[in-house]
Protein backbone atom coordinates (compact mmCIF):
# COMPACT_ATOMS: atom_id res chain seq x y z
CA UNK A 1 0.00 0.00 0.00
CA UNK A 2 2.11 2.87 -1.27
CA UNK A 3 1.36 6.42 -0.20
CA UNK A 4 1.04 7.18 -3.92
CA UNK A 5 -2.08 5.00 -4.05
CA UNK A 6 -3.75 6.59 -1.03
CA UNK A 7 -6.30 9.36 -1.31
CA UNK A 8 -5.82 11.15 1.99
CA UNK A 9 -5.95 14.67 3.35
CA UNK A 10 -2.53 16.23 2.72
CA UNK A 11 -1.91 17.08 6.40
CA UNK A 12 -2.29 13.44 7.45
CA UNK A 13 -0.40 12.16 4.41
CA UNK A 14 2.58 14.32 5.33
CA UNK A 15 2.64 12.67 8.78
CA UNK A 16 1.92 9.11 7.61
CA UNK A 17 3.66 8.97 4.24
CA UNK A 18 6.41 6.62 5.42
CA UNK A 19 3.92 4.32 7.12
CA UNK A 20 2.27 3.26 3.86
CA UNK A 21 5.59 1.93 2.55
CA UNK A 22 6.24 -0.23 5.62
CA UNK A 23 6.22 -4.02 5.01
CA UNK A 24 3.20 -4.55 7.27
CA UNK A 25 1.14 -2.09 5.22
CA UNK A 26 2.23 -3.75 1.99
CA UNK A 27 1.06 -7.09 3.44
CA UNK A 28 -2.21 -5.53 4.58
CA UNK A 29 -2.81 -4.16 1.10
CA UNK A 30 -2.13 -7.60 -0.42
CA UNK A 31 -4.56 -9.19 2.06
CA UNK A 32 -7.32 -6.73 1.15
CA UNK A 33 -6.76 -7.22 -2.58
CA UNK A 34 -6.88 -11.00 -2.18
CA UNK A 35 -10.10 -10.81 -0.17
CA UNK A 36 -11.76 -8.68 -2.84
CA UNK A 37 -10.44 -10.92 -5.61
CA UNK A 38 -12.06 -13.86 -3.82
CA UNK A 39 -15.39 -12.11 -4.13
CA UNK A 40 -15.72 -11.07 -0.51
CA UNK A 41 -17.64 -7.90 0.35
CA UNK A 42 -15.50 -5.51 2.38
CA UNK A 43 -16.80 -2.57 4.41
CA UNK A 44 -16.54 0.37 4.28
CA UNK A 45 -16.05 1.04 0.54
CA UNK A 46 -12.40 1.56 -0.34
CA UNK A 47 -12.89 5.29 -0.82
CA UNK A 48 -14.14 5.58 2.79
CA UNK A 49 -11.55 3.48 4.64
CA UNK A 50 -9.62 6.57 5.77
CA UNK A 51 -12.69 8.78 6.20
CA UNK A 52 -11.93 9.50 9.88
CA UNK A 53 -8.63 11.09 8.86
CA UNK A 54 -10.21 12.79 5.86
CA UNK A 55 -12.93 14.36 8.03
CA UNK A 56 -10.73 15.68 10.85
CA UNK A 57 -7.32 17.25 10.10
CA UNK A 58 -4.59 16.61 12.69
CA UNK A 59 -4.40 20.22 13.87
CA UNK A 60 -8.14 20.20 14.61
CA UNK A 61 -8.23 17.09 16.82
CA UNK A 62 -9.57 17.83 20.31
CA UNK A 63 -11.18 14.48 21.16
CA UNK A 64 -10.41 10.96 19.98
CA UNK A 65 -13.13 8.31 20.20
CA UNK A 66 -11.77 4.84 19.52
CA UNK A 67 -14.03 2.06 18.30
CA UNK A 68 -13.21 -1.54 17.36
CA UNK A 69 -13.90 -2.30 13.71
CA UNK A 70 -16.48 -1.02 11.19
CA UNK A 71 -20.11 -2.10 11.10
CA UNK A 72 -20.40 -5.30 9.06
CA UNK A 73 -23.88 -4.84 7.58
CA UNK A 74 -24.68 -3.40 4.14
CA UNK A 75 -24.73 0.40 3.77
CA UNK A 76 -23.70 0.99 7.38
CA UNK A 77 -19.96 1.71 7.67
CA UNK A 78 -18.70 4.93 6.13
CA UNK A 79 -15.34 5.29 7.87
CA UNK A 80 -16.30 7.05 11.12
CA UNK A 81 -16.51 4.83 14.19
CA UNK A 82 -20.03 4.23 15.55
CA UNK A 83 -21.51 6.34 12.72
CA UNK A 84 -23.90 5.30 9.96
CA UNK A 85 -25.09 7.39 7.07
CA UNK A 86 -28.48 9.09 7.12
CA UNK A 87 -31.28 6.78 6.09
CA UNK A 88 -29.80 3.78 7.91
CA UNK A 89 -31.25 2.49 11.21
CA UNK A 90 -29.35 3.65 14.29
CA UNK A 91 -27.30 0.62 15.47
CA UNK A 92 -27.65 -0.63 19.07
CA UNK A 93 -24.22 0.63 20.21
CA UNK A 94 -25.00 4.11 18.94
CA UNK A 95 -28.43 4.02 20.60
CA UNK A 96 -26.60 3.45 23.89
CA UNK A 97 -24.26 6.35 23.12
CA UNK A 98 -27.33 8.51 22.56
CA UNK A 99 -28.77 7.33 25.90
CA UNK A 100 -25.57 8.35 27.67
CA UNK A 101 -25.52 11.71 25.89
CA UNK A 102 -29.08 12.38 27.04
CA UNK A 103 -28.38 11.56 30.68
CA UNK A 104 -24.97 13.27 30.74
CA UNK A 105 -25.42 16.50 28.77
CA UNK A 106 -29.11 16.52 27.88
CA UNK A 107 -28.54 15.99 24.15
CA UNK A 108 -31.64 14.88 22.28
CA UNK A 109 -31.10 11.84 20.05
CA UNK A 110 -31.54 12.66 16.37
CA UNK A 111 -33.49 10.36 14.06
CA UNK A 112 -30.27 9.40 12.25
CA UNK A 113 -26.88 7.96 13.18
CA UNK A 114 -24.48 10.17 11.23
CA UNK A 115 -21.76 11.65 13.46
CA UNK A 116 -20.12 13.89 10.88
CA UNK A 117 -20.98 16.99 12.93
CA UNK A 118 -18.67 15.73 15.67
CA UNK A 119 -15.84 15.06 13.21
CA UNK A 120 -16.24 18.61 11.91
CA UNK A 121 -15.61 19.92 15.44
CA UNK A 122 -12.37 17.99 15.96
CA UNK A 123 -13.63 14.64 17.22
CA UNK A 124 -11.48 11.97 15.55
CA UNK A 125 -13.82 8.99 15.13
CA UNK A 126 -11.25 6.25 14.67
CA UNK A 127 -11.69 2.49 14.71
CA UNK A 128 -8.72 0.37 15.79
CA UNK A 129 -9.29 -1.76 12.65
CA UNK A 130 -10.41 0.08 9.51
CA UNK A 131 -12.05 -2.68 7.44
CA UNK A 132 -14.21 -5.76 7.92
CA UNK A 133 -15.73 -8.56 5.85
CA UNK A 134 -19.51 -8.42 5.46
CA UNK A 135 -21.25 -10.28 8.26
CA UNK A 136 -18.05 -11.21 10.08
CA UNK A 137 -17.15 -8.77 12.89
CA UNK A 138 -13.48 -8.89 13.81
CA UNK A 139 -12.53 -10.61 10.55
CA UNK A 140 -9.75 -8.12 9.70
CA UNK A 141 -8.16 -8.01 13.13
CA UNK A 142 -4.50 -9.01 13.27
CA UNK A 143 -3.69 -8.03 9.68
CA UNK A 144 -1.90 -4.75 10.39
CA UNK A 145 -4.58 -2.15 10.97
CA UNK A 146 -3.87 -2.11 14.71
CA UNK A 147 -0.27 -1.06 14.06
CA UNK A 148 -1.43 1.66 11.68
CA UNK A 149 -3.93 3.11 14.13
CA UNK A 150 -1.30 2.88 16.88
CA UNK A 151 0.74 5.23 14.70
CA UNK A 152 -2.20 7.61 14.26
CA UNK A 153 -2.76 7.68 18.04
CA UNK A 154 0.97 8.25 18.60
CA UNK A 155 0.92 11.25 16.25
CA UNK A 156 -2.12 12.75 17.97
CA UNK A 157 -0.52 12.12 21.36
CA UNK A 158 2.74 13.77 20.28
CA UNK A 159 1.00 17.03 19.43
CA UNK A 160 1.27 19.17 22.57
CA UNK A 161 -2.26 20.62 22.53
CA UNK A 162 -4.31 18.92 25.29
CA UNK A 163 -6.79 16.34 24.04
CA UNK A 164 -9.31 13.84 25.37
CA UNK A 165 -9.08 10.14 24.47
CA UNK A 166 -12.31 8.18 24.96
CA UNK A 167 -11.41 4.49 25.04
CA UNK A 168 -14.48 2.25 25.03
CA UNK A 169 -14.01 -1.50 25.21
CA UNK A 170 -10.94 -3.71 25.55
CA UNK A 171 -9.59 -3.13 22.03
CA UNK A 172 -9.57 0.64 22.44
CA UNK A 173 -8.26 0.52 26.02
CA UNK A 174 -5.12 -1.29 24.87
CA UNK A 175 -3.96 2.01 23.38
CA UNK A 176 -4.00 3.80 26.75
CA UNK A 177 -0.38 2.86 27.51
CA UNK A 178 0.85 5.02 24.60
CA UNK A 179 -0.90 8.22 25.70
CA UNK A 180 0.82 10.92 27.77
CA UNK A 181 -1.51 11.58 30.69
CA UNK A 182 0.53 14.60 31.77
CA UNK A 183 -0.92 16.47 28.77
CA UNK A 184 -4.02 14.54 27.75
CA UNK A 185 -7.08 13.11 29.48
CA UNK A 186 -7.93 9.41 29.11
CA UNK A 187 -11.53 8.36 29.73
CA UNK A 188 -12.06 4.58 29.80
CA UNK A 189 -15.29 2.59 29.92
CA UNK A 190 -16.90 -0.60 28.72
CA UNK A 191 -17.94 -0.78 25.07
CA UNK A 192 -21.40 0.74 24.40
CA UNK A 193 -22.70 -2.44 22.75
CA UNK A 194 -25.80 -4.02 24.36
CA UNK A 195 -23.55 -6.85 25.62
CA UNK A 196 -21.44 -4.57 27.80
CA UNK A 197 -22.96 -1.07 28.05
CA UNK A 198 -24.43 -1.80 31.50
CA UNK A 199 -20.96 -2.74 32.80
CA UNK A 200 -19.79 0.85 33.02
CA UNK A 201 -20.52 2.67 29.79
CA UNK A 202 -23.97 3.89 30.73
CA UNK A 203 -23.40 6.46 33.46
CA UNK A 204 -19.74 7.12 32.57
CA UNK A 205 -20.42 10.84 31.89
CA UNK A 206 -17.51 11.04 29.44
CA UNK A 207 -19.05 13.80 27.33
CA UNK A 208 -19.32 16.33 30.14
CA UNK A 209 -15.90 15.31 31.48
CA UNK A 210 -14.37 15.91 28.05
CA UNK A 211 -15.85 19.39 27.81
CA UNK A 212 -14.70 20.33 31.30
CA UNK A 213 -11.15 19.32 30.40
CA UNK A 214 -11.19 21.12 27.03
CA UNK A 215 -12.61 24.30 28.56
CA UNK A 216 -10.08 24.24 31.39
CA UNK A 217 -7.26 24.09 28.83
CA UNK A 218 -8.66 26.82 26.60
CA UNK A 219 -9.70 24.53 23.76
CA UNK A 220 -13.41 25.35 23.71
CA UNK A 221 -16.07 22.66 24.05
CA UNK A 222 -17.71 20.15 21.75
CA UNK A 223 -21.38 20.67 20.94
CA UNK A 224 -22.50 17.08 21.40
CA UNK A 225 -26.03 17.85 20.19
CA UNK A 226 -26.26 16.38 16.69
CA UNK A 227 -28.41 18.24 14.16
CA UNK A 228 -31.54 16.55 12.81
Amino acid sequence: MSHRDIKLRTEWLALLRGEFDQPYMVQLSEFLRAEKAAGKQIYPPGSRVFEALEATPPASVRVVILGQDPYHGPNQAHGLCFSVQRGQPVPPSLRNIYKELASDVGAVAPAHGQLTAWADQGVLLLNTVLSVEAGLPGSHQGHGWERFTDRVVALVNADPAPKVFMLWGSHARKKAVTIDTDRHLILEAAHPSPLSAHRGFLGCKHFSAANRFLEKHGRGVIDWQLPD
